[in-house]
């Protein structure tokens, strides 16, 4: 049987060059999936530099993992400028933006994180700086207040969002460019893996770099997570190298299985069939009996068993699909019989 080939430097080589442990890609072109909008970026990109204006402002939309903040950061380096990072949840007040946009340079960006929990008054003060460049500031109160008109650099705004349908109207209606991210397939994953495991001068087969994408539910950020851990596994009990049979027993050991399965999603499924006899029930019944706020419930581990089908929502709650039965070595139940008499009856 052919041996498979190792990709990376073998441990022990002299004059090995420093890796870049960094696994966020630098430029564009460097970016794997995703090729339909990091095309579309290329495209704004030039444009921007043609008609020496700053890049439209942008909005990011997927789920957690996905490369938001990976396209925030590549778009810097395309333009050659300069990048500022904070969060909606740490806007509190008008006055906790004010030291990012007045040191804003010419055509920089400003990139704010989950932009749909920044508050109300914060997102107003910030129109006028998103149209005009300029912000209006009230000194003084009641009768004595007055407004003085703040011109600002021309920047580019890049928002990340998880739920984008908590955006306000207006303020969605700001950006230039709305892009949403899609999960990722395994080709795409494997591809991932190879290059960072690269980058962290580790050796892996392309059978390892596919069985940890084939587990990593579509995510990069999963994906990197699961490199991590194989590397760690490969490093303490085998000889630093990632091949198949370690990653599989790596992955194993995690308790992810090959459906990219972890625990908490098995514990989910078996809960949902044991004591509720496969549903219809509601998430706040489920997280009761788990012990687990519904929030974790709903935003980490329902996503991939819908996305997967191992369960549907319905109205009147959470009920699990034939596919889910065999994944927990469970038979699959037979289909109840319609009520009321049949024909032959």
């Amino acid at each position: 049987m052919a041996r498979e080939q190792v990709i990376g430097p073998a441990p022990g080589d002299d004059g090995q060059k420093k890796v870049d442990a960094a696994l966020r890609p630098k430029l564009l072109k460097e970016v794997v999936g995703q090729r339909k909008v990091a095309e579309r970026l290329e495209i704004a990109v030039r444009a921007s530099k043609k008609l020496n204006e700053p890049l439209g402002h942008i909005i990011f939309d997927g789920p957690p993992g996905l490369g938001k903040t990976t396209f925030a950061t590549v778009l810097p380096n395309e333009l050659g400028t300069s990048i500022q990072m904070t969060s909606g949840p740490a806007l509190a007040k008008p006055a906790d933006l004010l030291p990012f946009l007045t040191n804003l340079e010419e055509g920089s960006i400003l990139f704010i994180d989950e932009i749909h929990r920044m508050p109300r008054v914060v997102e107003e003060f910030i129109y006028p700086a998103m149209e005009d460049f300029r912000l209006d500031i009230v000194l003084g109160e009641g009768m004595s207040a007055r407004t003085i008109n703040y011109q600002l650099k021309r920047f580019t705004l890049i928002g990340a969002t998880t739920r984008s349908g908590m955006l306000s109207g207006p303020m969605r209606d700001r950006f230039k460019m709305h892009e949403h991210l899609e999960f990722y397939s395994v080709e795409e994953l494997a591809t991932i893996v190879r290059v960072n495991a690269a980058k962290l001068a580790t050796p892996i087969t392309d059978g390892a770099a596919h069985e940890i994408a084939r587990r990593s539910r579509g995510t990069p950020r999963v994906a990197n997570a699961r490199l991590h851990w194989a590397r760690n596994y490969a490093a303490a009990l085998h000889d630093g190298a990632i091949t198949e049979e370690v990653a599989h027993a790596a992955l194993d050991k995690a308790e992810v299985d090959a459906d990219g399965l972890d625990k908490n999603d098995r514990r989910y499924l078996e809960t949902l069939i044991d004591v509720f006899g496969g549903g219809p029930t509601g998430v706040e019944a489920l997280a009761a009996t788990m012990n687990l706020a519904a929030d974790t419930l709903s935003d980490e581990i329902e996503p991939y068993l819908l996305r997967e089908q191992f369960i549907v929502r319905s109205p009147r709650g959470r009920i699990v699909t034939p596919r889910a039965y065999p994944v927990l070595g469970k038979a699959t139940p037979p289909k109840p019989r319609p009520e009321g008499p049949t024909l032959f009856e």
